[in-house]
Order: C-alpha cells, then structure tokens, then sequence
C-alpha cells in the first residue's frame, strides 16, 4: 500500500487510545482525517481541537463526502467496533479498504526502525519510558496511553524509527515488523480471544520470531532473548537500588557496562522493571548512557498509570488503569513501598465479564491485599452479561471485612465516608472519568482547594 496517495483517512472508534495516536499522526502528515465514536470523551475532545471531525452517531450520512471517494480514502477500525456497525458496513459492502488498526500501523512501521514492546503488562508505560528514550533521535512513537511528557499518545518524529505498543489482544502485534522487541510479561489474560491458555503463549513465540534483530526479555519469562530483572543472571541488572523522593536512584549492569546514578522518579518495583527494560532497548539500539540517564531522571509517566492526582500530608488520591489481578497486586505493592504505614482504600471497576469469570480467585485475593474496598459494577466494554458473573460474586470471595458494593452515583459518599490515607482509583472501563469528581469532594473535605 501506498501511503502517499491515498488523501482522507477515516476512523471507526477514532477516541481509542491506539486509534487516536494514528489519527493524530496522519492529521499531522496532512492527510484529511474523520471519524466516528461511541461517546464524547477528552481525547475526541483533543481530536477536534486539531481540526479532526469526530461525531458520535453511527450513520452513513454523518461521515462527510470527501470519505465517500473510494480511491483517495481508506478506513481503519478498532475490533472493539461491533460487526453490525453501520458504518463499518457500508465502508465493507462498497470495495472500500478497510483495515484494523494493527495492520495500519503495520503499514506505517514496516520502512522504520522498529522497537516494539509486547507484553500482557506493562507495555504501555515501557513504550512511554522508550519513546521518551528516543525522543533525541526523532524517533516516532505510538503510545497506548497519555504520556505525560507530552500530553499525548504520539511522539512525533521522523520517519526513520518508531516505538509501538505491540498489543497482544486480536493477537494484533503478529501484524508488526519489530527489528528490537521486548517482552514485559506473560500472563494469562484475554481468554475470550484465546481459546485456551498455550494459544497465547504461541502467539508470543510468533511474535519473538518475527523479530530481525535482539529480542529482550524480562526475568522469568520463557523466551530465548537478552534478559533484565533484579537477578545476577540477567543481561541488564538493576542494582544498589534506593528510594529516593518518590522514586529510585539505583545502577544498571549492562553486558558491557555498569551505568551508575541512574534518577527514576515512577514509584513501584514494577514501574523500575519497565524502565530497565527501556533502558535495555535504547541500549541495544545505540543511545548513549548519558541521554538514557537525563531522559529517564525527566521521564514524568503516563497518565492513569499510578498517576497521583492529589499529593498532600492529609490525602492522597492514585489513578491507575489496573484492570488484571498481577496489574492490581504491583498497585498495592507499590502504595506500600510508598506509604509503609497508612491505610488504603481501593476503588476498583471490573473490565469485561469474561476476564472476571476467568480470574476471580485471583481478583479476589489482589483486592483482599487493601484495608477497604469499594466495588462498581463490571464494566462491560465489547461484551454481554455472563449469567451469575457480577461484582458481587467477586465480593463474596474476597477475605476483606471493610468491602462493600457501591454505584457511580454514590460513589463520592462513599470514598468521603472513609477513613482511609490513600484512596486508589483502578480500572479499564470509565472509572478513569469518575476520578476528577472524586478529586474536587476530597480536596473540599481536605481543605485543599486554593
């Protein structure tokens, strides 16, 4: 395919997180470019104020007619989007080329230099801390969340490197041609897409395959590759490791190296994990250790990803999108590094029906870890209810005295009714557009509002 001439770009579920950083990169390459989603949200919001059209009612004759001409537009889905979609329908029932998103950015990546970060956790702030990495080499980086740094999921560079999320849902990162990949984890998760576990481990194996250069690994995981961790038998080693205002000071051993007075200020084990493994990569790749140490001491992370929004002596307030059992448990572990001797409370949002049938047992016992927790509803993103699947099921199962079921309307009560230290906000689904309401009714209990 060839990029260059085709003109309007239109997008079906263009306020994705994946979808929204290659709308963003083809408005910025001056391709006309449209799309449809479900809700209004901040980052359709984003959207339109880049002069990208975004409506929100799936109807042929909302999608503008300049999209209409087949020869000069093609259209990129999210598999979120329902077969039945109607606009999804028109495009395939006309001869239009329609792709996924992964084979878009497949697409766009295949001439680069291409990092990629696979993995069930942790790739979307690895991809972050990377592309932070690159930055210096104008690398372009498609993120899976908002970095921080620069309030985007795009870092736009050149055309010559890019960094991409490899997303192992709908087995998407098989579409990628990644010259250095790593592989933060993994886990089992996505068990409506993979049949049975050892499906998603050979997809892993597939992926690690397709990489032309060096494969990095972490610790544990059971691919053949470069290794990094905190054992003495790992490539890149974590070292002298401290903490220190919020976040770490440690060295890196490298196998030709030892970097030290290495600045990390992301808190959590696992966050350290995901900047050696960055690290690693940038590494292998050719940047020096002094850029490495200055962007990793600047690296300012990534939104919902342990994203303090209020920091204060009387409450502290986390937002993270944990929404897998190992996500959650590396949350607590890391507000108990943080914050040895206060108490926790746990707002937590179950993300899919399927993926709480499958891993209760183990939400159940991550969730038991906090002092109190509260607990929404599932939400249900692409799927229907599974009978006897709810949250309250999951909460007869967690050994917890202080836990309790609550709603989004009651929810602000709820937290300010507690007396916990630490309030932690968790979840995939729209937890994450509850948080600033619960912001403001803490900082008014806490006289924190200026």
């Amino acid at each position: 395919m060839d990029l260059n001439k085709i003109k309007n770009i239109y997008f079906i579920g263009i306020g994705g997180i994946g979808m929204s950083a290659i709308a963003r990169y083809f408005s910025a390459n001056g391709k006309k470019v449209a799309g449809y989603d479900k809700v209004r949200t901040p980052i359709t919001n984003a959207m339109e104020e880049l002069g990208i059209h975004v409506h929100f009612e799936d109807e042929i004759k909302r999608i503008g007619l300049a999209f209409l001409e087949k020869k000069e537009t093609i259209v990129i889905y999210t598999p979120a989007v329902p077969s039945s979609h109607k606009e999804l329908s028109y495009f395939k029932d006309n001869g239009f080329t329609v792709l996924k998103r992964s084979e878009i950015l497949g697409e766009i990546t295949k001439n680069t230099f291409c990092l990629g970060v696979a993995g069930t956790h942790g790739k979307t702030t690895t991809s972050a801390i990377l592309g932070h990495l690159m930055e210096p080499l104008k690398a372009t980086s498609f993120l899976g969340g908002i970095s921080e740094n620069y309030n985007s999921n795009l870092i736009l560079g050149d055309d010559k490197i890019s960094v991409v999320e490899a997303d192992e849902f709908d087995r998407s990162f098989l579409k990628l041609s990644p010259n250095i990949a790593c592989v933060t984890s993994m886990d089992l998760d996505h068990l409506d897409i993979y049949d049975k576990p050892d499906a998603l481990q050979e997809s892993f194996i597939e992926f690690s395959e397709m990489v032309s250069n060096t494969l990095i690994v972490a610790e544990g995981v059971l691919l053949e590759g470069l290794t990094y961790g905190f054992g003495d038998s790992t490539d890149y080693q974590a070292i002298d490791v401290q903490i220190k205002n919020g976040g770490y000071s440690f060295g890196i051993k490298t196998p030709t190296e030892i970097v030290k007075n290495v600045e990390f200020y992301l808190p959590g084990r696992h966050n350290l994990m995901n900047a050696l493994a960055a690290f690693a990569m940038a590494d292998v790749y050719g940047v020096t250790s002094d850029i490495i140490k200055k962007q990793l001491a600047s690296f300012k992370g990534v939104k919902r990803r342990f994203s303090y929004r209020i920091k204060s002596d009387a409450i502290v307030l986390i937002d993270d999108y944990a929404h897998h059992p190992t996500e959650i448990s590396a949350v607590e572990a890391s507000v108990r590094e943080m914050y040895p001797d206060k108490e926790v409370l746990a707002v937590f949002q179950p993300h899919l029906f399927s993926r709480t049938r499958d891993f209760v047992d183990d939400f159940a016992n991550a969730l038991s870890k906090f002092d109190e927790v509260l607990l929404l509803d599932i939400y249900p993103a692409r799927e229907l209810p599974i009978n006897g699947v709810t949250s309250s099921w999951l909460m007869q199962k967690m050994e917890l005295s202080e836990k309790k079921m609550t709603t989004k309307e009651s929810l602000s009560k709820d937290v300010l009714k507690s007396n916990a230290d630490i309030v932690v906000m968790i979840g995939a689904g729209d937890i994450g557009l509850m948080v600033d309401t619960i912001k403001v009714k803490l900082e008014e209990k806490f006289s924190l509002l200026k």
